[in-house]
């Protein structure tokens, strides 16, 4: 067992479903960064898929900040969850509503479960280039 929980996964996307019958998950339309004509841009809606293990029997706080390298770090999810056993893998759903991004860049996401980074990654905005859109 690790000394801090670990992420399993962490998955942006367009739709997450869950099927009670199989108790599966399925992803729609898997991305890693969004392209936008001019900015300010709002994204209408994503999901952050995330899955966890290694983390202790109880209750727990899963926090998700996003923030541009020059800017503090703001929470974008913030969120209660349990775990039964260090051995479960705890799937957890993020639907995350008319993000906005001022500017293009490398946006930087964090990642914390009881206050506890576990990691920090990025999301890309970009701008579309007029040739692309033709």
């Amino acid at each position: 067992m690790a000394d801090k929980p670990q992420i399993l996964s962490f998955i942006t996307c367009d739709g997450v479903h869950f099927d009670n019958a199989s108790g599966k998950y399925y992803l729609l339309g898997v991305f890693s960064g969004i392209r936008a004509l001019k900015f300010p841009v709002q994204h209408p809606r994503m999901y952050w898929f995330l899955t966890l293990t290694d983390v202790p029997a109880g209750t727990h706080k899963l926090t998700i900040s996003m923030n541009m390298p020059t800017e503090p770090s703001k929470p974008v999810a913030k969120r209660g969850f349990n775990s039964r056993s260090p051995l479960d893998r705890i799937h957890i759903v993020n639907e995350i509503n008319n993000m906005q991004f001022d500017q293009a860049g490398d946006y930087t996401i964090m990642i914390e479960v009881d206050d506890e980074p576990l990691v920090v990654t990025s999301f890309q905005v970009s701008l579309v280039n007029a040739i692309e859109t033709e």
